[in-house]
């Protein structure tokens, strides 16, 4: 990553960064930012990308949506409702989703995002209420009266997307984009193969990179690269306001939990990194591939194998395989692009100076 770049940079200077980076900030929605939908499994990560995005006037949050991931619904959807309430956004509506997989028994992340997803830190119960209808009836409700006009970015595991388009399959063509963090082509950071969020619900993953809805995949291949450092910490301390003070908090609770591998290191910020290609594509660049989940494999469940062009090969067929499921090869068609390249400096300027900004 770019950290040695900007320990000897800006971010040595945390007021520094504040006054070079004044950020684009709406406190209300715009009506000429993209309509986004955030489903999301709060989780440390998680919460800086909510954080980011509704600090971000280039993205018109109209919804969140709770799933069960890094922890328990019975946590992330209360910590969504925290974080909505922090930025000062009530009239964003936060629903209640999936409490766990398609198929399998959930699986959580508590011992990287702490029991309660905040690494422990402890905020005041949110006023806001969730609304009564569910993540997936809210999901196909938005998408139908913003048609080819919403992108719904998935930062959790991807119960809730699943769920929807098996519910309204019609939906399907009304999706502008899909951004995810998710997957990764260069080995996995929760088994040898897969990454976290398509491990939890690799059925769910495979549904929606099979829906022909445009995937934009921010997996671990990028997100290795944007390490949050104690220098990080100090910048989003020099902040004012609620927002900064409490990203903050969870910075520096999140790398003491880290401090016994590593003094300096923290977390990788996965999810705000999914979040930053909205607001500015020359963070990451992308490249086609054909992606497949895997969700047969013992030891393979929820990886994300990617084919950059033909032939496109699956196993060898068995002896016993009749004529039909002899073949191994079939057709090749890009359906995502997958991120490869990152400017961790660019990224760390964007989420800091907007995290940090004074305002409602």
């Amino acid at each position: 990553m770019s950290g040695g770049v900007l320990a000897s940079g800006i971010l040595s200077h945390p007021q520094s960064l504040l006054a070079r980076h004044s950020p684009i900030f709406s406190a209300g929605p715009n009506g000429g930012s993209q309509k986004v939908i955030l489903d999301t499994d709060p989780g440390v990560d998680d919460a800086f990308a909510l954080l980011l995005a509704m600090r971000s006037s280039e993205l018109n949050v109209v919804a969140v949506t709770a799933v069960a991931g890094n922890v328990p619904l019975s946590v992330t959807l209360p910590n969504a409702l925290r974080l909505v309430e922090m930025a000062d956004r009530p009239e964003i509506p936060v629903a209640g989703g999936a409490s766990s997989p398609l198929i399998r028994k959930l699986v959580t992340a508590a011992y990287a995002h702490g029991n309660n997803g905040l690494a422990g830190v402890e905020f005041p119960p949110a006023r806001l209420q969730p609304v009564k209808e569910p993540a997936s009836d809210l999901i196909c409700r938005l998408v139908r009266e913003n048609a080819k006009n919403i992108c719904i970015v998935g930062i959790g595991p991807l119960t809730n997307i699943a769920l929807a388009l098996r519910q309204d399959p019609e939906i399907v063509s009304m999706v502008s984009s899909i951004v995810l963090m998710g997957g990764s082509l260069s080995g996995g950071n929760v088994t040898p193969a897969a990454e976290f969020n398509f491990y939890v619900d690799p059925e769910a993953a495979s549904i929606v990179f099979g829906s022909g809805i445009p995937i934009r995949m921010v997996g671990l291949d990028v997100t290795r690269r944007v390490q949050l450092t104690e220098r990080h910490v100090q910048a989003l301390q020099a902040g004012k306001g609620r927002v900064s003070e409490a990203a903050a908090r969870i910075a520096e609770a999140v790398m003491k939990m880290h401090r016994g591998a590593d003094s300096e290191r923290g977390p990788n910020l996965h999810d705000p990194l999914a979040v930053s290609s909205l607001i500015r594509p020359d963070i990451l660049t992308f490249e086609d591939y054909q992606v497949e989940i895997e969700t047969m494999g013992s030891i393979t469940a929820g990886e994300s194998v990617g084919w950059k062009h033909a032939p496109a090969r699956h196993a060898a067929p068995m002896e016993i395989a009749s004529a039909a499921e002899s073949a191994s090869d079939f057709p090749f068609r890009a359906n995502a692009k997958v991120a490869t390249g990152v400017d961790s400096e660019k990224f760390f300027e964007l989420l800091i100076s907007r995290l940090t900004t004074t305002g409602k």
